[in-house]
């Protein structure tokens, strides 16, 4: 929901970054891969049980990251094998971020199942819709220039990433959270269903 007004405010600095990043041979690709690493990290040391505020900080970087590889893309060469990296990178990462809360507090594992499950459900929503709009020729820019189709939701990127950060800061709400936000992807998930069901019917 938030991704569209996000993208218009961290796109042009993003850009410029990119440009000059590229311009000194950085890779889309290596940068993605750090982007990975730094999540991971941050899914780390939450997993090991330090403050989780420590990974405030890895988890921020490998964001930023996240958002540079596409602008040096773009400044350079983009290709489709970037775009599949990147989106199975970001994945990983949602997947290892509420595993590590989980592993660190086993009683909050139903929970965590739960939002492990509902991610699963949104992102298969997701990646089908946007095999099939690839196959139709449907383009949109609403959420920066993608290697995919991305849908409008009610959840999305940005309020991925503020969900994460509220679980570094407030751990203790973990379960009664991802049940919460487990809930609002399915719908988010169901309305995206409902969508292709309109653009998709022959």
């Amino acid at each position: 929901m938030l991704d569209g007004l996000m993208r218009r405010l961290i796109d042009p600095p993003l850009n410029r970054a990119g440009r000059v990043l590229a311009r000194r041979g950085w890779s889309a690709d290596a940068v993605t891969l750090a982007g990975l690493a730094l999540g991971l990290t941050a899914a780390f040391l939450v997993a090991i049980g330090v403050p989780t505020a420590w990974a405030v900080l890895p988890f921020l970087a490998g964001r930023v990251a996240d958002g540079l590889d596409g602008a040096i893309a773009r400044a350079r060469h983009k290709t489709d094998f970037g775009g599949y990296l990147d989106i199975t990178c970001d994945f990983l990462f949602y997947a290892a971020f509420p595993l590590a809360f989980v592993l660190r507090e086993p009683s909050d594992g139903v929970a965590g199942a739960f939002l492990l499950a509902s991610f699963y459900v949104n992102g298969s929503s997701f990646l089908g819709f946007a095999v099939l709009a690839a196959r139709r020729g449907l383009e949109t820019r609403a959420r920066g220039e993608k290697s995919l189709y991305f849908t409008a939701g009610l959840l999305e990127g940005s309020e991925t990433i503020l969900f994460f950060l509220f679980l570094c800061l407030f751990p203790q709400f973990f379960s009664p959270a991802a049940w919460i936000f487990g809930t609002l992807c399915f719908v988010t998930a169901a309305s995206r269903v409902l969508l292709a069901r309109r653009l998709f019917r022959d």
